[in-house]
């Protein structure tokens, strides 16, 4: 006779069965459908290796590789590039202040960012993050240091660009002294990397009135008295008028930039400084978006077309001020 009241206590034990089944093999890995395998973006970092940029909601942009080729696509190609760094002021002491107009005047007619901030204290390691990514281990203000790893002027020089840094003070092309009155080495950071030549360190005198003449991308560093680090914020503003001034005013019609920013702050603002870019395709405005010296250095690749360095790979170029 059939055992009626047996079938469904037979029904529930092979569910439970098939069950089992199922959960074993979930738990061994076996999946009907794999899922896509993602390719990481590219010219990015590990996100444990990626800096902690100072700030509040720092918080670096990688995005995927086909955003990040149209955004740099997009970007100007600049004939010429002039990066100025001033030092040891926040962003409350120059934006506004009487004592910096011809600065105030660049931030009117030139992207001024709100929230840029330096990487670290004190000086020169925010100068070697922003010339190659990296602080290199480098935590004081000590010299000399001699690095052998990729910097901007490298890659410009590799790319059959060109590469020049004029510090105000220097004596003489390549020399190598860690002071001299007030010109300092400690703010001069190409001059700590073994693959570029002594002739890429050049005295203020050599970069002229001829703008079409200067290479590709150039830094410009004022001395102590005039850089805002020993004298006033009144002598820095006035140094700049005298010595960029005509740069500037070509610039914007000869497809040229300046870029002007500071290395640290007073150490009362959490590291907000001033930064500011003025030239050809510049959209004039106040820009919120978070900046750091590491995205600094990213934007001026993109613009070059260049691979981003160490920890600028982490971050976005600024897409954001540009007129075309």
């Amino acid at each position: 006779m059939l055992n009626t009241a047996a079938r469904p206590r037979r029904l529930l034990a092979a569910g439970a069965a098939a069950a089992s089944l199922v959960l074993t093999a979930c738990g061994s890995g076996i999946q009907q459908s794999p899922p896509a395998t993602v390719a990481p973006p590219a010219n990015t970092i590990p996100t444990s290796t990626q800096p902690t940029n100072p700030g509040p909601a720092a918080k670096p942009s990688s995005p995927s590789s086909a955003v990040d080729a149209a955004r740099v696509a997009a970007l100007p190609r600049p004939s010429h590039v002039v990066v100025v760094v001033e030092e040891n002021h926040a962003a409350a002491n120059i934006l506004g202040s009487s004592s910096a107009p011809y600065i105030n005047h660049l931030a009117r007619i030139g992207a001024s960012f709100t929230r840029s901030y330096a990487i670290t204290h004190p000086s020169e390691p925010n100068y070697v993050a922003l010339f190659s990514g990296s602080q290199h281990g480098l935590t004081d203000d000590s010299c000399p240091h001699t690095y052998s790893g990729a910097n901007l002027g490298s890659q410009l020089r590799a790319a059959g660009k060109s590469f020049r840094g004029y510090a105000e003070g220097l004596p003489r092309a390549g020399y190598p002294g860690c002071s001299l009155g007030e010109y300092a080495r400690k703010h001069v950071p190409w001059t700590d990397f073994a693959n570029l030549p002594g002739s890429v360190n050049q005295p203020l005198s050599a970069f002229g009135t001829h703008f079409s003449r200067l290479p590709t991308l150039s830094f410009v560093i004022p001395n102590l008295a005039h850089d805002m680090h020993d004298g006033t914020i009144t002598q820095g503003d006035q140094w700049l008028r005298r010595h960029l001034s005509g740069y500037v005013t070509w610039a914007r019609s000869h497809n040229s930039l300046l870029v002007l920013t500071w290395d640290e702050d007073d150490t009362g603002h959490g590291n907000l400084i001033p930064t500011i870019i003025v030239g050809a395709h510049v959209k004039a405005g106040r820009y919120g978006e978070h900046v750091t010296h590491y995205r600094m250095l990213r934007t001026v690749e993109a613009l070059e077309r260049l691979a981003p360095l160490g920890h600028a790979a982490g971050t976005s170029p600024i897409t954001d001020i540009w007129t075309s």
